[in-house]
């Protein structure tokens, strides 16, 4: 890979996961002369698909469900359909199987999925027929800076009054070990205890997003959506430099804003003594979230789940009742690795048989652990698989296994081994990575962070990026 040329760009965007190529792609479309530099031999961050088992089968090596793409705005001034972009929707977005071979699952409209809720039909539509209801105005808001003025506060309340406390409160709303669970399966993404506020709200999102959107996968693989954004940069007369770790602002040619997609730990570094004293000392207060350890697997064929909802599922959550999945999220925020994790399980295979030979399929599941783990977790994650899917391991052909300390080596930007850029602490959501009223600026003129390190946190939906590209251009006095 050639050295930097030493001419002037407009500006330059460090890293190349969706968030980095959305704020690219915003400066490009607003007439900025435009370069990416990009660490890895690959763009895409998260959004890589790769031959991690055997030949012939791709694995997402992060992302794979793509719950916000059909409803970020981002996502939505993208024709992705025309770059080639295949979404496949599973009949179900999520199941919760229980022991007795018996599952909830979200699928279709809230109706349909309070059918299969028993007593607590009514009170899961009473919780999410007005949310969907307003799904549109709600999902805007939530993946905006919070200083936003909501343009429609009635729906923005109701979601606050539902989502501004515990999952484990929410879940008093509901009677049945059937509701409590699916409702912990979902809210356990935000890899905190359930009785920490905010987890109501992910699983809240993400439950809305599920009867909005469906939670689809990308025919092929997440690489797909990242060739479609670097198709729209190259129309739009942008640059991408792969193989090139950006250690130092100073490597960079001269560029009148810079923006990282990266950790808040790499900007820090890179940027050194550009930085002031006071922003150092914030951003000293940011706390990472748990790792992940994960594994794929090639799989002879579908994994043989108890429950008939498990198998039209695109994702699985497993860790059995509410109170299980919580004691073992209490565990990993303790420091311990639980014996029994929550995990989530994804099976492209249920609507994309492009990615696995005739009849084969792939898998992939991750559970939470300590941050900067090395305890590799493949045994109690498939002792969970096989407990809802007896016989799991006779499908498995081979595996690979990735600690959260792995991880973090693989992706600078996952320290630790946390996926999401930092804990969606109810401090961190509002004020992420510090207190700015603008928290792309980094108070460096020309300096301005575009990572999942900034509101509205982690996820595919590009919004980070918007962010950070909309506060260069009235820096820079651009139109939009």
């Amino acid at each position: 890979m050639s050295s930097p040329r030493p001419n002037a760009v407009d500006a330059i965007v460090v890293g190349s996961g969706p968030n980095g190529l959305a704020a690219a792609l915003e400066l490009a479309r607003a007439g900025l002369r435009v370069e990416i530099f990009e660490g890895a031999a690959t763009p895409g961050g998260g959004c890589r698909t790769e031959e991690l088992t055997l030949p012939g089968f791709h694995h997402d090596v992060c992302s794979t469900v793509q719950s916000l793409v059909t409803l970020s705005p981002f996502f939505l001034g993208v024709d992705l359909e025309r770059r080639g972009v295949q979404l496949c929707t599973p009949e179900i977005a999520f199941a919760h199987p229980f022991d007795g071979g018996w599952a909830a699952a979200v699928e279709g409209s809230v109706a349909e999925t309070a059918a299969g809720l028993g007593v607590d039909a009514a009170a899961y539509n009473r919780l999410f027929a007005p949310l969907v209801e307003n799904a549109s105005t709600i999902l805007a808001s939530v993946l905006a800076p919070l200083r936003s003025v909501p343009r429609h506060p009635v729906p923005l309340a109701r979601f606050a009054i539902s989502g501004l406390g515990s999952a484990a409160h929410l879940a008093r709303r509901f009677s049945t070990e059937n509701a409590k669970g699916l409702l912990g399966g979902v809210a356990a993404h935000a890899m905190m205890p359930l009785d920490a506020p905010m987890t109501a709200a992910f699983g809240t999102v993400l439950t809305i997003a599920a009867h909005v959107g469906g939670w689809p996968l990308i025919k092929g693989g997440s690489a797909r959506l990242v060739d479609a954004l670097l198709g729209e940069l190259a129309d739009a007369g942008a640059r991408m430099r792969t193989g090139h770790f950006v250690a130092d602002v100073a490597e960079l040619p001269r560029a009148k804003a810079v923006l990282f997609d990266t950790s808040l730990e790499g900007f820090l570094a890179a940027a050194g003594e550009r930085l002031s004293p006071r922003y150092k000392r914030a951003a000293g207060r940011f706390v990472h979230g748990p790792g992940i350890c994960k594994v794929d697997w090639a799989l002879s064929g579908p994994v043989p789940w108890a429950a008939p909802e498990c198998r039209r599922a695109g994702t699985v959550h497993l860790g059995g009742t509410f109170t299980e999945i919580a004691a073992s999220e209490a565990d990993v925020a303790a420091g311990r690795h639980s014996d029994h994790p929550y995990c989530l399980v994804v099976q492209p295979g249920v609507v994309d048989a492009s990615r696995a030979p005739v009849g084969q399929q792939t898998l992939w599941a991750y559970c939470h652990v300590p941050r900067g783990s090395t305890v590799d977790m493949t045994p109690r994650i498939e002792a969970q698989i096989e407990r809802f899917a007896p016989g799991f391991r006779d499908v498995v052909l081979a595996r690979s296994t990735v600690t959260a300390a792995q991880a973090g080596a693989y992706n600078p930007n996952y320290v630790g081994g946390d996926i999401t850029g930092g804990a969606g602490t109810f401090r961190q959501t509002v004020f992420r990575p510090t207190v700015r009223w603008n928290p792309y600026r980094t108070g460096a003129t020309g300096l301005y962070l575009c990572s999942a390190s900034t509101p509205p946190g982690g996820g595919v939906h590009g919004m980070c990026g918007v962010g950070a590209a909309r506060a260069v251009l009235a820096d820079l006095r651009r139109p939009r």
